[in-house]
């Protein structure tokens, strides 16, 4: 990583918050991208990984090289657009070889505004972030390679956010209620509904709500700060609490008073991801910023119960804390890689929650029975 720009023909440039950057070639959208650096070791899903609300204002270092070469398609998308910052790429992007390509990566970025870098040596900057842990990030990609001063750039990334503290969850909830059926958001009328779940919205990725849409179940979603009271009203079968990006401890700080009614429901709840960190905060855990956090597709969770052993899907830079852990929690699940939390139940209620991704398919469905966990207590309560 160097410390000062030598115009050397490059036309991209990655900016670190301690100073050090790295010139490479851009793709995608022109223009400054601001977001919390992390690294994602998956060699595959990286549409997915993209198109996941949890990465808003974040930017994705791929370890794997090879980012593009199946393309894109409206398939593979887990929402209506990227949601990360960008991303940055070993290797020069490629035109696409597959047949359920649609339109190559470098137009889809352009077509969503996004960016990339390529020719960066990620596994540098992947050890660098290991090391030192996660900081804010720039990518700058200047039109015919009119760069902007250093000192200027800098003071940007420093009033850029910290992703402590910072509630992003309310920023990608959707603003009003809709019924998902067969891959598609449609309109729906309560009175005239079936038995359905209720899915809070922090950041809803399109394959969880596919696979609760696979149960004889309609399925409704709500926006984040939509009245408990006024849900339970409905009279749900269960409650589903989805994934999000941010800071699980400010987004609860908002909706406290309304999410803490979730204590009141005698049915199922199910939380993943930040779901799981909020259904943990309602019975007053704490959650705690990682030093790196945990995103790759083949992260080992060792069931507690049953002892076996998981290869699961992981997105996350916060984790529930074992300090002061309420009595009211029994932990479930827990990490191989190095022992945090990753599952836990609520005592004497149907709630339970996981820190992964058990819609996602690494095992290939190792973690696939959670969903039919939920849909047991659902059918038992």
């Amino acid at each position: 990583m160097k410390n000062s720009v030598k115009r050397n023909g490059k036309n991209c440039l990655l900016l670190l918050d301690d100073g050090s950057y790295v010139l490479g070639t851009g793709a995608g959208n022109f223009g400054n991208y601001f977001g919390e650096i992390c690294f994602n070791t998956s060699i595959t899903g990286y549409q997915e990984i993209l198109t996941d609300p949890s990465y808003f204002n974040q930017i994705i270092n791929f370890t794997f090289p090879h980012i593009g070469i199946v393309g894109t398609n409206l398939k593979d998308n887990e929402s209506d657009k990227i949601y990360a910052s960008g991303c940055i790429i070993n290797n020069p992007l490629t035109g696409a070889s597959n047949f359920r390509s649609e339109v190559d990566f470098d137009r889809w970025l352009k077509n969503n505004k996004k960016v990339c870098i390529t020719g960066v040596d990620t596994r540098v900057l992947t050890k660098k972030i290991r090391y030192l842990g996660v900081c804010k990030a720039l990518i700058h990609f200047p039109e015919k390679n009119n760069f902007e001063n250093l000192k200027t750039l800098q003071n940007k990334l420093k009033n850029f956010p910290s992703m402590n503290n910072l509630d992003l969850a309310s920023s990608v909830s959707t603003k009003t209620i809709y019924k998902w059926a067969k891959g598609k958001k449609v309109n729906f009328n309560f009175k005239n509904n079936r038995k359905f779940i209720g899915v809070i919205d922090f950041g809803i990725k399109k394959n969880i709500l596919e696979i609760l849409d696979s149960f004889e179940y309609d399925i409704i979603v709500f926006p984040i700060n939509y009245p408990i009271k006024k849900i339970i009203a409905l009279r749900p079968c269960g409650i589903f609490l989805s994934n999000g990006p941010g800071d699980p401890h400010a987004t609860f700080n908002i909706y406290k008073e309304n999410l803490n009614l979730l204590k009141s429901f005698e049915k199922p709840i199910f939380g993943i991801c930040l779901g799981h960190q909020i259904l943990s905060l309602i019975y007053n855990a704490k959650t705690e910023k990682m030093h790196h956090g945990h995103r790759g597709a083949n992260h080992p969770i060792k069931n507690i119960k049953t002892k076996k052993v998981e290869i699961t899907v992981q997105n996350h830079g916060f984790v529930v804390s074992k300090k002061k852990f309420p009595t009211q929690l029994k932990i479930t699940h827990s990490s191989l890689f190095d022992g945090t939390i990753a599952g836990l139940e609520v005592r004497k209620k149907p709630f339970f929650s996981v820190q992964y991704h058990p819609e996602s398919s690494p095992g290939p469905q190792d973690s696939r029975y959670l969903f039919n966990e939920f849909i047991k207590l659902i059918k038992n309560a």
